[in-house]
């Protein structure tokens, strides 16, 4: 790059005009995004930092994103990172951590550039190509931890010979590639997709009048506009279902909700919440089941209430120097996962039982996993630092240790919605339960955009219970035995109160979950064995060689189901393998496989039909 470039870009920093009135005489954060080369995965970020920044001026690069948990460590992929003052004078820069660096400017205004290299595309980091740029925030943006207030404006620059355009929950300007946000958090919950994409609109009116909310979908994909219209038709549906939950919507800051779809064969599948917007990605296209892609578009949109507003004392503010730990996620992404599949069923997208059957995979997967009874959903919402998409290289035994808190929570939520109706006819339910959340923790708002001033503790929560069921003494107990405690639901009870027989489903014989791969002339067994399982009995754990089952020899990943295809349930047969160097013979029992299914009744009683009807049926209708 030459030096003339170099400072042109400098002078676009100085030169950035305000992007709002109400800055004018404010002083402001200005950051430029360009992307000289998009092909080559790198983007170009210049920051101009006021005067009122300080000395030394400490600059970050964040380690953690709002809707994830775990630390990410984004400065890695930070580099050329440099700083200067007034008449481009280099600025002393010391890097006293590996995302944080010192500077001690010699005039008050201070000007940070640094390149960054993006290639993946999901909702936790930055992706830059031919074909777009998808950036979120945290994974983009340098921060001053001394300035989380400033106003900010954040300006993009056309790749060369692209004609692209910006759609973001960051306010717009008059100029359509300049943006502004009111302060730090408001940035970092702010992702963008700069591309040619698509755009679909629909509004949705408020109860009582007013300025009917803009939801826009902004999708980046390969196929028809005739299908981008379906979809957007679908995603229309789920709105409207789920703001029938609530009997209105978020007032979103600016009046629009924006949807970032990115349905590509390159990209990752994901789903990340933000404030007035979420977004969605999927290595699919359209053409390959819209309902598979809107279950992630459905559980993200409920998050517009569930996190952003009624949000966890635990998560707000957000800290981006750090994983974020709280005990609230059972509920904040648990009962998310409940209703953004409910929403499904309610819309009519997913038929009513084979709806059903969906949600019955939450409470299975509970009763059958050996990790509830060794921890409480908040004790498995806390290691959310440990899970979510944290990296290492020691093994874990989460197999046996642990239920992921967006299953564990959906399963509380769908036993609590069918405790609710079953012991009060129907006239209580966790919607009634949201609603109360919600209007006595999301509509009180934020001292300003980017935050909520009545975040929930778990004592909120159980308050919230005893409120809407009137009966103080069982949410108490609830909450002990079931969020607090270990104690399973009785979800065979409640199930059959909605006409639904929960049973064991009729799978191919088992003797637990095992996976096998070939290595070397060796069939390895690649997971932790499950506490449960005949395997685990018998001894046999991860890097095991499988060697003879009933008599016969695996030597490929094949032979091991293809064996067990002709035992039956209950045989007792003979497994031979090799642990740590040790031949060993054991005596195994065959099983039958321990998932769970719901089935509809072929007859239900009036209380049963109108229980399942209250529970399954439309609200937007």
């Amino acid at each position: 790059m030459s030096v003339r470039h170099r400072v042109s870009l400098f002078a676009l920093v100085v030169l950035l005009p305000l992007a709002q009135a109400a800055f004018a005489q404010t002083p402001t954060i200005d950051y430029v995004v360009s992307a000289p080369h998009p092909e080559q995965r790198w983007l170009q970020v210049d920051v101009r930092f006021p005067a009122r920044a300080g000395t030394p001026l400490d600059v970050r690069m964040a380690r953690s994103s709002p809707g994830r948990y775990a630390t990410h460590e984004f400065g890695k992929n930070v580099y050329l990172f440099e700083a200067r003052g007034a008449g481009e004078a280099v600025l002393p820069l010391e890097q006293v951590a590996p995302a944080h660096w010192r500077v001690t400017p010699t005039d008050g205004v201070v000007r940070v550039r640094y390149r960054l290299f993006a290639d993946h595309i999901d909702g936790t980091y930055s992706a830059v190509d031919g074909t777009h740029a998808h950036l979120n925030a945290p994974a983009t943006f340098v921060w001053a931890p001394a300035l989380p207030e400033t106003p900010i404006t954040v300006r993009f620059v056309q790749p060369p010979g692209r004609n692209w355009r910006v759609s973001t929950q960051l306010f717009p300007t008059d100029a359509p590639l300049a943006f502004t946000a009111p302060n730090l958090q408001y940035l970092m919950d702010s992702p963008v997709e700069f591309s040619a994409h698509a755009v679909r609109e629909f509004t949705v009116a408020y109860p009582g009048g007013g300025t009917p909310a803009r939801i826009r979908l902004a999708v980046h994909h390969l196929g028809t506009d005739a299908q981008l219209d379906a979809y957007a038709a679908m995603v229309e549906t789920i709105v409207r279902e789920q703001a029938a939950i609530f009997g209105t919507l978020p007032t979103f800051d600016g009046g629009t909700y924006t949807f970032l779809m990115d349905y590509l064969p390159w990209a990752d599948g994901d789903g990340m919440e933000h404030r007035n917007s979420t977004v969605c990605t999927a290595a699919a296209s359209l053409a390959d089941g819209m309902a598979r892609v809107a279950g992630t578009a459905s559980h993200e949109f409920f998050h517009a209430w569930n996190v952003e507003r009624i949000r966890p004392a635990s998560l707000e503010p957000f800290d981006f120097s750090q994983a974020n730990m709280s005990g609230e996620l059972w509920l904040a992404e648990g009962f998310t996962s409940y209703y953004g599949s409910l929403a499904m069923i309610r819309a009519g997208i997913v038929a009513q039982d084979r709806g059903v059957a969906q949600l019955a995979m939450f409470a299975g997967s509970v009763m059958r996993a050996p990790g509830a009874q060794f921890r409480s959903a908040v004790d498995m919402s806390r290691l959310a630092p440990y899970v979510d998409a944290a990296q290492a290289v020691d093994p874990t035994n989460w197999e046996n240790t642990y239920v992921s808190y967006y299953t564990y929570g959906a399963a509380i939520g769908l036993g609590l919605d069918l405790t609710l109706r079953e012991r009060s006819g129907g006239t209580v339910t966790l919607d009634d339960y949201m609603r109360t959340l919600w209007k006595t923790h999301g509509v009180p708002g934020g001292k300003a955009p980017g935050y909520v001033s009545r975040p929930y503790t778990l004592k909120d929560a159980e308050a919230a219970l005893a409120t809407v069921s009137g009966d103080a003494a069982f949410a108490a107990d609830f909450f002990r035995r079931h969020v607090l405690g270990t104690e399973p639901l009785p979800f065979r009870r409640l199930f059959a109160a909605a006409g639904y027989t929960l049973r064991e489903r009729e799978t191919p014989p088992t003797l637990g979950m095992l996976g096998l791969t070939a290595q070397q002339g060796r069939i390895v067994v690649t997971n932790n064995t499950v506490a449960t399982s005949a395997v685990y009995k018998a001894g046999v754990g991860r890097g095991d060689t499988i060697l003879t089952l009933n008599g016969t020899a695996v030597t490929q990943a094949g032979d091991w189901e293809r064996i067990l295809s002709t035992l039956t349930p209950g045989t007792e047969v003979e497994l031979v393998f090799e642990s740590r160097g040790e031949k060993k013979t054991a005596r195994v029992t065959v099983q039958s496989n321990d998932r769970v299914e719901a089935v509809p009744m072929p007859e239900r009683t009036p209380q049963q039909e109108a229980l399942r009807a209250g529970w399954l049926a439309s609200r937007a209708k």
